[in-house]
């Protein structure tokens, strides 16, 4: 409670600095972004925030953390297994855009990220004899932490308000465990506000 308690008075300070930037100031000369995404929120029961700075008119420098509060939602007695579409439990994301448009840090992008994630992903074992025989195969939830490099592509639509809304997807690839998934996949859509 107190992590989200910090988290409120965070953005609420941060929009009293916009609204002041905002009498005297232009929208298109605020560089800061703070974003959530209601798709993992409603979806997966995940949190999933982000802050971006626009470092030139055409760049931005983001950091975005994920966090699932749990594996499984249970819907009229069915079992939703959430493992089975985010192996990703907690993630700390970096990312890199170049925009294509002639406005400020809006418009379609290209980025490249970075992402540190920690998790369980299922993976099929052979389980044999002290000889060597096959005895049955079974799934067996691993855990795992890595880290993974990617690509993405997208597009960042801001309103004169500064409202916005930011629309991707990217593909990359976990580097150093071998129980890790092998390819991952980051889409996304966050609604947020720049000031």
């Amino acid at each position: 409670m107190r992590f989200f308690t910090t988290i409120v008075a965070i953005i609420f300070t941060l929009h009293l600095t916009a609204q002041e930037q905002s009498n005297s100031a232009p929208r298109d000369i605020n560089k800061n972004e703070f974003s959530l995404n209601p798709l993992s929120i409603i979806a997966f029961g995940a949190l999933d925030i982000g802050y971006e700075r626009v470092l030139t008119d055409n760049t931005t420098l983001g950091f975005d953390f994920f966090y699932r509060f749990s594996d499984e939602i249970d819907q009229d007695d069915d079992i939703i297994d959430r493992d089975g579409i985010y192996d990703k439990e907690i993630a700390l994301t970096v990312n890199y855009k170049y925009f294509f448009g002639s406005r400020i840090a809006r418009g379609f992008y290209i980025e490249g990220f970075g992402m540190l994630s920690n998790g369980e992903h299922e993976e099929y074992v052979q389980f044999t004899d002290p000889s060597g025989d096959f005895i049955r195969g079974s799934y067996v939830d691993m855990e795992f932490t890595d880290f993974a490099i990617g690509f993405g592509v997208g597009g960042k639509f801001v309103t004169k308000k500064g409202f916005f809304l930011d629309i991707g997807i990217g593909i990359g690839r976990n580097l150093f465990n071998n129980n890790s998934p092998d390819i991952i996949v980051r889409p996304d859509l966050y609604l947020g506000y720049r000031f």
